[in-house]
């Protein structure tokens, strides 16, 4: 089906380039009436007359069609905005196919993320590169636009239809995977993400920090240091865009890590529980130090051979036996924990003083973790600890502990990712350029701001790729996919006010432009750090969090509308 698509799509462009070449092929002079067979010009909307020879449209690489009339620079934009379309799909499936052979890292932290952004980048780049100073900084509105658009329908229309889509029941705070059964409950129902899904929200918060240094000028009031905010902010994008990309390479390595000290803290939470169930008195005494009697009988009850010392194959029994239905827990693994923390003369074994310093450390450990009060009075910080320890687990996510598993022919799929990140790259970087100049030539006919047209339109060709496979990723309905899906969602956020931005404030700055965005910055601002907020704050996102981030989308147009063209801030 893959292959089929990509012959379509292939041959698509193809079609298209021979009809652009022979677009150009008929002559109508003004001496004439007639548009065709007969029917005078007159009676045709101008929408929809030919442009006549001396009409200013120049073709793009002298061959591609264009028009100065409102429909036909439309079409233009859906069929330029399709190419782009498919550019960002090839990038996308090349990238997969090479993160299923390299896996995460390297690849994972700084292609993905800059080849996620490859089309924006294009586009902001060509839309300052065009002609003379004039005609760049007419048209440079176009790239801020596609940055402010791709951000802001990445965060709200995405982000909450992901929402509605990978909706479950939500009970304790906590979503249940797979489990959908109270409609459309506004707070019922939702998604749950793990934890580091809240701290790429954060980072996507922070990478709004270069926004913030360009505008200073601006809120200061003031024109003599606005060229060298652009440069300060250029050097700090940049190096924002380095640290998140290292943070991305490092990030797998993070995660096992923590991911392992939190299985550790379950093996003992469960133990303790377990010990708790089975034990005639309670574990500890009064004053918190541990009750030596009850911990004997429950030593003596382990130590199935009565030689005085807990074996490996004891502790594996006692592990097997306790069931820790909640995750897949490897006996061996959970052993191994046990002894680390246990048996402090490492000879594979533990005796009654190790037992009893053992249980004691972990509950002084479990208390401190908890809020219960009167703690060495009663055992229930026990069952808290054990509650608190499973919803870090669910927060933090099975899936940060995987590996990439083989694939079969690393040759051809290698190769295949090869062909396919080519082409999206070269299919973007020849449609980038025509794209932008239809859009300017529309927004010329129809007198409609070219920031609005390509606020709306633009994310649609470059990030439809990208939201049509969080919206079907989230669909799964579980806590795995819902964070992948949002993590995926902050990272392009991220990357566009790193990346793309970076290029804007480049191509500023070298081109010497002006920089006189301050309503589509606030609504940069506005909606990244509302949204980063959001993220940081909480792991678990009710049905009714989704309505919010709808309302944020056309609240957006609005303010800039009103900011501009009402208290005149443009």
């Amino acid at each position: 089906m893959r292959r089929r698509t990509e012959s379509r799509a292939l041959l698509t462009i193809v079609v298209f380039l021979i009809l652009c070449g022979l677009s150009y092929g008929r002559f109508i002079s003004d001496q004439f009436d007639i548009v065709s067979d007969g029917f005078s010009a007159s009676r045709v909307p101008d929408f929809l007359r030919l442009p006549a020879a001396e009409e200013n449209c120049e073709q793009s690489y002298g061959f591609l069609p264009c028009t100065s009339t409102a429909l036909g620079n439309l079409f233009l934009i859906a069929v330029y905005g399709y190419l782009m379309y498919l550019a960002a799909t090839y990038l996308s499936t090349g990238s997969e196919l090479l993160l299923e052979i390299l896996g995460p890292g390297i690849v994972g932290g700084l292609f993905l993320p800059i080849l996620g952004a490859l089309p924006d980048a294009m586009l902001i780049l060509v839309s300052g590169l065009s002609g003379s100073a004039e005609t760049a900084q007419s048209q440079v509105s176009v790239g801020m636009g596609l940055l402010a658009g791709s951000t802001v329908m990445l965060l709200t229309a995405i982000w909450g239809t992901c929402i509605i889509v990978g909706k479950c029941d939500v009970e304790n705070g906590v979503a249940i995977d797979s489990r959908d059964t109270r409609a459309f409950s506004l707070t019922g129902s939702g998604i749950t993400t793990d934890v580091y899904t809240s701290y790429a929200g954060v980072i996507m918060a922070i990478s709004v920090i270069p926004f913030v240094i360009v505008q200073l000028p601006q809120i200061l009031h003031s024109n003599s240091g606005r060229h060298l905010a652009v440069l300060i902010s250029l050097v700090v994008s940049v190096s924002l865009l380095i640290s998140y990309c290292l943070y991305q390479v490092f990030q797998p390595w993070i995660q096992r890590r923590r991911l392992a000290y939190t299985k550790h803290k379950h093996v003992m939470s469960g133990i303790l529980k377990h010990l708790k169930k089975h034990a005639l008195g309670r574990l500890s005494r009064e004053d918190g130090r541990p009750n030596e009697d009850v911990l004997r009988d429950l030593f003596e009850a382990i130590d199935e051979n009565k030689d005085g010392y807990l074996s490996y194959s004891e502790l594996k029994a006692l592990i097997v036996g306790i069931h820790f239905n909640e995750f897949d827990m490897d006996p061996n693994d959970a052993v191994a924990k046990v002894l680390k923390d246990f048996d402090t003369s490492q000879d594979m074994g533990i005796d009654i003083d190790e037992f009893i310093s053992g249980i004691g450390g972990w509950l002084t450990e479990a208390r401190g973790a908890t809020t219960v009060s009167n703690h060495a009075d009663s055992m229930k910080y026990i069952d808290e600890f054990h509650t608190q320890t499973k919803r870090e687990h669910d927060q933090l996510g099975e899936q940060n502990d995987e590996t990439v598993e083989a694939v079969d022919n690393p040759r051809w799929i290698s190769t295949k990712a090869g062909l396919l990140l080519l082409l999206g790259t070269a299919i973007a970087a020849a449609f980038a350029d025509p794209l932008v100049d239809a859009v300017d030539n529309f927004s010329s006919a129809t007198n409609i701001p070219t920031f609005f047209i390509s606020f709306i339109v633009l994310p649609l060709a470059t990030n439809s790729s990208e939201a049509v496979s969080a919206i079907i990723f989230a669909s799964r309905k579980k806590i795995r996919s819902a964070s992948l899906t949002f993590s995926e969602l902050y990272g392009a956020v991220t990357m566009n006010n790193v990346l793309c931005l970076s290029v804007f404030l480049a191509l500023v700055y070298i081109r010497g432009l002006v920089w006189d965005f301050t309503s589509e910055v606030l609504v940069i601002l506005i909606v990244c750090v509302v949204m980063g907020v959001f993220a940081s704050v909480r792991t678990t996102f009710p049905l009714w969090t989704s309505l919010f981030a709808f309302a944020l989308y056309p609240l957006s147009l609005a303010l800039v509308y009103v900011l501009d063209y009402v208290f005149g801030w443009s």
